[in-house]
């Protein structure tokens, strides 16, 4: 068991943020403000809110996404094309550190809610904008959701194998364009501090996960070819994948160099006699001769139950991990020995939910509950009335 850090303390407490928020990117980099003690007040449409919260009602009839990137925030439900509700918003930033917003280009402006316009009411405002290709450039209008990302960056192209490229399973330009987001509202809010004046932060999906697409980028870009497409193998290394036992069990196992191969057979396969073979005599023809090296691998690992093969595994120091189903990942006994789920509230109940990522010695977090839509609005009306005490 981990002990949690004091909570009497959170790094950003004091930070008000408003942001005209829906999908993934934004929501998730404003949840890690509201983590960390900052004030997330979240302007959702009128009826519907956030579209997220209608992906999918697998989370106690509350949608996955939505509660996993809105906890700890108040949902201010406006319309801004209203002049009322416009002036109430423009009162909240008046007072606010921090202004987020994904709208389509263009349509903050239109709105009257551009970096301009904002920063006339409040000159230390930091202004962050989240598009999907950026404010310029031939693709600027272009639809941005996270696999046509995926798709224009490349990322699909290197993903699955070679008979069948995919996306990734989960929301990688959104995920990265948030981080981006995160850190660039942090690193500003830092040089506030010095300079004492606001910025305009842009950030777009598709140059977070061009940016993420590192090495095959620039392997391909000087190499002249692609990195190949091999499932959870390596292009140049073997064996390195993924081996299932008799039982069914599944682990993925890397063998980096030449003294884990000696290992690997004479401990794990008990074929010492294939470090002598031909065959298999250097990583590089291992990797040629892939098929054949993991049919005899094959046939050791099926007679094995997985709590074997784990033994032999852990005993010839081979780097290995259980290839776990995403049902059996709640219950990971790293998780639990951490103590890594907590209780967060919601209007479906008691969720839990898993811990900020970071831990800081001298501070907390706050994981506060999940919203309803537009659940704060009468306190927040009153609350940033013209003429009133925000």
């Amino acid at each position: 068991m981990t002990t949690d850090p004091p909570t009497d303390h959170l790094p950003l407490q004091g930070i008000t943020v408003v942001s005209c928020e829906q999908a993934v990117a934004a929501p998730f980099a404003t949840r890690q403000l509201a983590d960390l003690g900052a004030r997330v007040i979240k302007i959702e449409r009128p009826g519907s809110g956030d579209f997220a919260r209608g992906y999918d009602t697998s989370v106690r009839g509350l949608s996955s996404h939505f509660v996993w990137i809105n906890r700890s925030k108040e949902s201010f439900s406006a319309d801004l094309k209203e002049p009322a509700d416009r002036e109430i918003v423009l009162e909240m930033i008046r007072s606010a550190d921090v202004f987020v917003q994904n709208f389509a280009p263009g349509a903050a402006e239109r709105l009257g809610f551009g970096p301009d316009e904002l920063r006339a009411h409040n000159d230390r405002l930091i202004y962050t904008s989240i598009s999907g290709f950026g404010d310029s450039g031939p693709y600027r209008d272009a639809k941005a959701y996270d696999a046509l990302i995926q798709a224009e960056a490349g990322l699909v192209s290197i993903t699955g194998t070679e008979d069948s490229p995919a996306k990734t399973g989960i929301s990688t330009a959104d995920i990265a364009a948030g981080m981006y987001a995160f850190s660039g509202i942090l690193t500003a809010l830092y040089d506030r501090e010095r300079t004492g004046r606001g910025q305009t932060l842009r950030v777009s999906l598709f140059d977070s996960l061009v940016e993420w697409m590192g090495y095959p980028l620039y392997f391909s870009r000087y190499g002249g070819r692609r990195p190949s497409r091999a499932g959870t193998s390596h292009a140049a290394i073997a064996p390195y994948g993924t081996f299932g036992a008799g039982d069914g069990i599944e682990f993925v196992i890397s063998v980096q160099n030449e003294r884990e191969w000696e290992r690997f057979c004479t401990t794990v396969l008990k074929r010492p006699d294939l470090t002598a073979d031909p065959r298999f005599a250097s990583a590089s023809v291992r990797s040629v001769r892939r098929a054949e090296l993991e049919t005899e691998i094959d046939h050791v690992f099926q007679t094995l139950t997985g709590a074997e093969l784990a033994e032999r595994l852990a005993a010839a120091k081979i780097a290995h991990a259980r290839q776990r189903d995403i049902a059996d990942v709640s219950d990971h006994p790293q998780l639990i020995e951490r103590d890594r789920w907590v209780a967060v509230d919601s209007p479906a109940g008691s969720i839990e939910m898993t811990k900020p990522a970071v831990v800081f010695s001298g501070s907390g977090f706050r994981m506060d509950p999940i919203p309803a839509l537009g659940e704060h609005t009468d306190a927040l009306r009153e609350e940033f009335a013209p003429g009133g005490n925000a």
